[in-house]
């Protein structure tokens, strides 16, 4: 009997809860739902746009994508190599124009996500942190991002996209140089350097998805905290009730 008292007091609480939340946003489940869902389209549409236009992933500091970490000895040693200091900048620049290839690909991903919205997805996200919206986007597109963006990453990875070389030439240069001439030395082994054979394609779309929902997450804490940002009335309506 207890129990199905505690229920009943829960159940009641809930419904008080949703009643009075919705009093104080003063909306219906049907306006946030379409409040979030426009917020997330306009976030995802600003993002892809700014990142697939050239120099969107390299000339910005936040989301431009470096060598991998293994790579570190590669920028210290490269130097001694006539030639390598640039071959390392010219194998950063062919990945962030892979990168920016590729992100023109990702809006129909994130039209899926945003079409499958429930109720509850929608309150969590408005009452949610600054990247609320940001952490459902990162969790229910990751994985078909990556499906989509792998193969465009290795199409603009294999082409000439800059002086007739490719990324992936780039990559293999410059490390073979590396682990050929500075590795396998007998000053390499003396310090214990280790080659470099580090899996350019799935480093780099991590790296451009990473920098991808960076500035997703940018976009929705503008929308959060700027009235400007809030580029229609719906969003308007549904972020200006948190004010």
């Amino acid at each position: 009997m207890k129990r199905i008292s505690l229920f009943l007091t829960c159940a009641l609480l809930a419904v008080i809860f949703m009643s009075c939340d919705k009093l104080s946003t003063g909306l219906t489940d049907t306006q946030i739902i379409e409040g979030l869902k426009s917020a997330l389209t306009v976030g995802t549409d600003s993002s892809v746009a700014t990142l697939s236009k050239v120099n969107g992933y390299y000339g910005d500091a936040v989301v431009k994508i470096l060598l991998p970490p293994e790579a570190d000895n590669i920028i210290s040693y490269i130097s001694y190599i006539p030639g390598g200091s640039q071959m390392t900048e010219d194998v950063i620049l062919r990945i962030n124009r892979a990168a920016e290839d590729a992100a023109s690909g990702a809006a129909p991903v994130f039209i899926d996500a945003v079409t499958n919205m429930t109720i509850a997805d929608a309150y969590n996200i408005l009452h949610g942190d600054d990247s609320a919206a940001t952490h459902y986007l990162r969790q229910n597109t990751w994985t078909g991002l990556y499906q989509l963006y792998q193969p465009k990453i290795d199409n603009s990875l294999s082409k000439p996209l800059v002086g007739g070389v490719s990324a992936n030439d780039s990559w293999y240069s410059l490390t073979s140089a590396y682990n050929n001439d500075v590795v396998n030395t007998v000053v390499g082994q003396l310090a214990g350097l280790t080659p470099v054979t580090t899996d350019l394609s799935n480093y780099s779309t991590s790296k451009a998805l990473d920098g991808l929902f960076v500035k997703i997450a940018d976009k929705e804490k503008d929308i959060r905290h700027n009235p400007q940002d809030r580029v229609n009335d719906i969003l308007k309506q549904v972020f200006g009730s948190l004010n």
